[in-house]
């Protein structure tokens, strides 16, 4: 249990915790900027789609904290209230992040395909995934043969997230990268004003590299523990 603690939980609450600091911190921060060309959060998203082409995504305001999306299923852009009527530069940041994968699916960008085709997969790889592992290992530690063939189940099951969590960074780095060109190219903010969304872009990029990394240590640590990864095996 110490081993653990030690190898994935400080870790994860360390690295988690600086990714939700900054992001937080850089959001607020520029949430008080106020951009110089006074577009709004939907405005500028839907300057992004329309110079793209795109007239068939329809952008809502929605409830919460940066509970910002795009679902792809229903071609809906949905900003949260903060971003939605703000001209702030971190607005402008996060809503024109999100017209980005609507691009992304638009264009057929094959990341995004990936991810969505993964997403039955991580929704039991969370829970299914670490019973299973957790459950594999009580079982091979009381001796029971069938133990290592439970621990490999949810070891698979666990890897769909992880592979869930990996395919995301490309397409969350390519939404953020189509933000901070086409946000300077559509004439929504000035070139000084992109430097408050690169920060903002890349605070929330982070988050994405906490959440792998987490899953990652903890695969690992439970393979080693089973002695599938030159571990214990007790």
């Amino acid at each position: 249990m110490i081993t653990y603690i030690l190898l994935v939980i400080v870790p994860t609450l360390i690295l988690s915790g600086i990714a939700q600091w900054m992001v937080k911190s850089r959001f607020n921060h520029y949430s008080k900027v106020p951009s110089i060309r006074g577009f709004t959060g939907a405005a500028a998203a839907k300057r992004l789609l329309d110079q793209a082409g795109i007239h068939d995504v329809k952008i809502v305001a929605s409830n919460g904290f940066l509970s910002d999306h795009y679902d792809p299923t229903k071609k809906t852009l949905a900003l949260s209230e903060p971003v939605y009527h703000s001209t702030s530069v971190a607005a402008l940041g996060v809503a024109t992040h999100e017209a980005g994968h609507a691009i992304q699916h638009a264009t057929g960008y094959f990341p995004l395909h990936l991810r969505s085709m993964v997403v039955p997969v991580a929704r039991f790889g969370q829970p299914v995934g670490m019973w299973g592992m957790v459950i594999g290992l009580g079982l091979i530690g009381g001796g029971f043969v069938f133990g290592k063939f439970v621990f490999i189940i949810g070891a698979l099951f666990f890897c769909g997230l992880v592979a869930f969590q990996l395919i995301t960074l490309p397409v969350e780095f390519n939404a953020s990268s189509r933000a901070k060109r086409l946000v300077v190219e559509a004439g929504i903010i000035s070139h000084e004003e992109r430097i408050g969304v690169d920060k903002v872009l890349n605070a929330a990029a982070l988050t994405y590299v906490a959440a792998f990394v987490s899953s990652l240590l903890t695969l690992f640590y439970f393979l080693w523990r089973s002695g599938l990864l030159g571990g214990r095996g007790n």
